[in-house]
């Protein structure tokens, strides 16, 4: 093998975890490859993964879309603005996330450029030896070598088999990213994040949306008082939310399909324009290495790995969604950036305690740490304060009061454990909280620092207030 195939470093994988783990070693001075098989819709490969291709990026700016759409129909009377006959544009606002997208993965390509990174486009397969396969989207097949690799492969959305995708009416999420028009009916398997957001963007637009969820609890891993408050803002904005509600067969007879569900009442079925496969993500390691080259799985499908990201191979490495923990970006790029450094020689450590998560619902929801459910089940001694957006200045401007901040500290030390937040702007003000933590900080130490007025980040000093029963703004129970 020439030098030119052979590198200190190759990943598998360009998306959040992978193009940042990349740019990260050849920041280090390593020699370094990307391979990724991700193609955009022009045909031509396109770097980010999942995220910025099909999945973070364009959901938001759908989303955004969406958003300015629902104001100008129903959110400016109260402000004196009085606007008439709007109409969506489907294929533009589509247009206009593509657009989004391939300006944000043409600066990654940008990137790899500027610090000189290798980047193959194709399947990489890991062999024995630290050889990496590569097989084009036309089947040629090439191979290199490296001292050290990253699997970065991410993750793809879980299918069943209850609802076949055919991409024209049984679609999984990335399907939902490009519909032509407003479907009338619409319905989503999964009122995950996923299922929330999707149903979110088309129900602003006109469609009248079902979300079929099989659990019989609402958003498990969110704080209790704030799931329940999401709920309430959902429903009351036209999603119609069925728990317990597991999908036995959707099948398609010319324009529509016809779901069969069974809940506590009974079987049910409906018949819908379109039908949304959202109930989660799985691991994406099928052929990702050989057998001569095993990679060591958990019983979830999961890579293990150990403290410093290694598998069970040497200097064979494993990060975001295809290793426990959330399936997140953010995650994966600060794992991205770690392993980069153990292979540089540094000893990087990620607080997974500390990882933010957000849901860019309206109104948004985002939480760091433990939430009152966990902490109490723990057996944790805690102390809470809330305190509700109906209470602030700025949210009463913006004409947007809905929700609350809760903040979550210990009864012994007053050490914030964690902060949930449902309302405007949750996704930034969710920063503050998190740099809290990171510092170990006290109730206190965020009851004490000033903030500026009026803003809606004083929500969140008003609910450390009252933790210890000092909010000035809300009364003290």
């Amino acid at each position: 093998m020439n030098s030119d195939n052979k590198f200190d470093v190759i990943v598998i994988g360009g998306g959040p975890g992978g193009y940042v783990a990349a740019i990260r070693c050849a920041q280090l001075g390593l020699k370094t490859a990307c391979v990724d098989e991700f193609t955009g819709k022009d045909n031509k490969p396109s770097l980010g993964g999942t995220c910025l291709n099909v999945g973070c990026i364009p959901s938001k700016a759908l989303l955004e879309s969406s958003h300015h759409y629902e104001q100008l129909n129903h959110g400016l009377d109260q402000h004196g603005i009085k606007v008439s006959g709007v109409k969506i544009d489907v294929p533009t606002m589509i247009k206009n996330k593509d657009d989004i997208v391939g300006r944000l993965t043409g600066g990654i390509s940008g990137l790899f450029k500027a610090n000189k990174i290798s980047s193959f486009h194709g399947r990489g397969k890991l062999l024995a030896g630290k050889n990496v396969e590569i097989t084009s989207a036309d089947g040629e097949v090439s191979s290199i070598s490296a001292n050290n690799i990253i699997l970065a492969a991410g993750s793809r959305p879980i299918h069943i088999p209850s609802a076949p995708i055919d991409n024209k009416c049984i679609v999984d999420s990335t399907g939902a990213l490009n519909f032509d028009k407003t479907p009338k009916t619409l319905g989503v398997i999964g009122a995950g994040v996923i299922g929330l957001e999707l149903g979110s963007v088309w129900s602003r637009l006109g469609s009248e949306v079902v979300l079929l969820e099989a659990q019989d609890t609402f958003l498990p891993a969110v704080d209790l008082k704030v799931a329940a408050e999401a709920k309430r803002q959902f429903k009351k904005q036209g999603l119609d939310i069925k728990m317990s509600a597991r999908v036995t067969k959707a099948t398609t007879k010319g324009n529509k399909v016809l779901v069969e569900y069974e809940d506590a009442s009974g079987d049910h079925s409906i018949e819908l324009d379109k039908l949304i496969v959202a109930v989660g993500r799985r691991p994406n390691t099928d052929n990702l290495f050989a057998p001569e080259a095993p990679v060591e799985l958990d019983e979830r499908g999961f890579v293990e790995v150990d403290e410093i990201w290694q598998t069970n191979q040497p200097s064979v490495y494993a990060i975001g969604d295809l290793i426990r923990g959330p399936m997140l970006a953010h995650k994966a790029s600060e794992e991205g950036v770690a392993v980069a450094e153990v292979i540089y020689g540094e000893e990087p450590e990620i607080n997974y305690d500390v990882i933010p998560s957000v849901i860019y619902t309206n109104p948004e929801i985002a939480s760091v740490g433990q939430t009152e459910q966990h902490l109490k089940s723990a057996g944790e001694k805690i102390k809470i304060g809330t305190f509700p957006f109906a209470a602030s200045g700025r949210a009463q401007a913006l004409g947007d009061t809905n929700g609350m901040v809760k903040v979550i500290a210990s009864e012994e030390t007053d050490q914030i454990l964690g902060v949930h937040i449902i309302g405007p702007q949750a996704s930034e003000l969710i920063a503050e909280a998190v740099l809290a933590m990171e510092y170990s900080a006290s109730s206190e130490d965020l009851a004490l620092t000033i903030h500026a007025h009026p803003t809606l980040s004083e929500a969140l000093r008003e609910a450390a207030l009252a933790v210890d029963k000092k909010a000035i703004h809300i009364p003290n129970r």
